[in-house]
């Protein structure tokens, strides 16, 4: 029955025609950090490129990410060659920003690949479901506006991660399913929140015995560990033989940054924050103590770090705790049930976890949770209604990234679309479960969709005309408290469900 759907190819040809006409639309400070890596992999010599900083954008992305760079630079001296300076900085010819914006359509043709292989895959009682959840996030918003707008490659990773994740299906694939997902490791860190599901899922289903724990398949384990050595031997080894794994692990790992973006990203501590604003109009009257420096903090809204003014401050030790016990608890139940849908569950969780309870976590990140929860979506109507509030607040929450006017239109509209369209088809495939509902959750859901879009129009309209240019900050802090919000009760639904299935 899937034929009464568009095709994945279908739908990938149209979706460029429309990512084509996008090009001349605006571009966020990445066309520039990846328009300069391009310039560093091509014209430096690999000793160098990790020690560049001609320009702020630095390169800190792992080896196998500026590899890839090499190689797009290689098309690019076709294009414009003065893109390849490395002091061309804010460089933008017609040439390079075609290349580029065509650069990240051509590589999502990894993307396309994967979601047609998961459709292939899929048992067949389950291809109409899969089908639609495949269109969806070949159609996602969340790809549309930060790859074909606001621009970076992630269609491309998350294609190499789908395809991990559809290969684990097949028991004689998941040598080549861990394989490929360190590949990506190497290719972008932030998988790293993923990689406990993977670690456990691997051991459990590939390594220890199916009958007992206790018997070791050495030979898959040895095959396995020896994949993931060289791999990492790949990306890594040059630098580790020059002496400069210091150097590149400062690049990847900033931990000098504070603990909230800019832009609150919508979780955990973008919920403690606002509490932080609200207390400190109350705190006088109740006689809390109130950190006079924070006001500072406080004035300039959500730019630079955040300082608490009443609240306690939260250290990088206590997000990783709080982000490793929220991980642990699924893992648990992965470990004693290896199964594909427990394994794609407990990486949907594994990434809630790092998102609501990180360090520094941008807004972005919130597609790790979103598209392998895509995957799973469609296996009841239980699972459904924890995807529906993430779906809203987790594109909804991207919105601030495209801040002018002419984009509104296009990310306002075509996320509305997407909204209705994907969820109307999704609640007709989603099947009924033989576990009851989660009562709260529907209703929690119903509530938080319909509070959505007056949302949207007083923090991208409304607040401009009745304030002016004053209190700049307040739409923000709105769209990401709601949008974290919704992230949390999704999570707790989730994990309700996740764990009476």
């Amino acid at each position: 029955m899937a034929d009464l759907y568009p095709s994945i190819a279908q739908c990938a040809i149209v979706a460029t025609a429309f990512k084509v006409l996008l090009f001349p639309a605006y571009k966020s400070t990445d066309f520039e950090v990846h328009r300069n890596w391009l310039a560093i992999t091509n014209s430096l010599p690999i000793q160098e490129w990790y020690f560049e900083k001609t320009s702020e954008w630095t390169l800190d992305y792992p080896p196998f990410f500026a590899y890839f760079e090499w190689f797009l630079s290689q098309f690019a001296k076709a294009m414009d060659p003065a893109m390849l300076r490395v002091y061309n900085l804010e460089y933008e010819s017609w040439q390079t920003v075609y290349f580029q914006r065509a650069s990240v359509i051509a590589t999502e043709l990894v993307l396309v690949y994967a979601l047609h292989l998961f459709v292939q895959s899929a048992p067949p009682a389950f291809k109409r479901p899969s089908h639609a959840a495949a269109l969806s996030i070949l159609l996602s918003p969340g790809l549309l506006i930060i790859d074909h707008i606001h621009f970076q490659y992630n269609g491309f990773m998350y294609g190499l991660l789908i395809l991990s994740l559809v290969l684990a299906r097949d028991k004689s694939a998941r040598l080549a399913s861990g394989l490929l997902f360190a590949a990506l490791l190497c290719f972008k860190h932030i998988y790293l929140y993923l990689a406990p599901a993977y670690f456990v899922y691997l051991l459990r289903a590939y390594c220890l015995g199916h009958k007992s724990i206790f018997q070791v398949r050495f030979g898959n384990a040895v095959k396995l560990g020896t994949g993931i050595i060289a791999i990492f031997g790949a990306a890594f080894g040059p630098f580790a033989f020059w002496g400069q794994i210091p150097q590149l692990l400062s690049r990847l790992f900033p931990f000098s940054r504070g603990l909230c973006h800019a832009y609150w990203a919508p979780n955990i501590w973008a919920i403690y924050s606002f509490t932080d604003r609200l207390l400190i109009f109350i705190a006088p009257r109740l006689n809390l103590p109130v950190n006079e420096e924070a006001l500072t903090s406080v004035t300039r809204g959500l730019v630079g770090d955040t300082s608490f003014a009443v609240l306690p401050e939260v250290t990088a030790r206590t997000t990783f705790a709080l982000t490793l016990l929220f991980q642990i608890i699924p893992l648990l139940k992965l470990f004693f049930d290896p199964t594909w849908e427990t394994f794609i569950g407990s990486v949907t969780l594994c990434g809630y976890a790092s998102f609501l309870f990180g360090w520094h976590v941008h807004e972005k990140a919130i597609l790790l949770v979103i598209i392998p929860f895509s995957l799973i979506a469609l296996k009841d109507r239980r699972y459904l209604g924890a995807f529906r509030p993430l779906a809203v607040a987790g594109h909804v929450s991207l919105f601030p990234l495209l801040f002018t006017a002419a984009e509104f239109p296009i990310k306002t509209v075509y996320t509305i679309f997407w909204l209705v369209g994907f969820l109307l088809a999704f609640d007709r495939l989603a099947p009924a479960s033989n576990k009851p509902r989660v009562f709260l959750l529907d209703r929690f859901s119903t509530l938080y969709i319909a509070v959505s879009i007056p949302l949207i129009v007083y923090c991208s309209l409304l607040h401009g005309v009745i304030w002016g240019s004053r209190l700049e900050f307040l739409p923000l802090m709105f769209m990401s408290s709601y949008s974290a919000v919704g992230v949390v009760g999704s999570w707790v639904g989730f994990l309700v469900v996740f764990f009476t299935s």
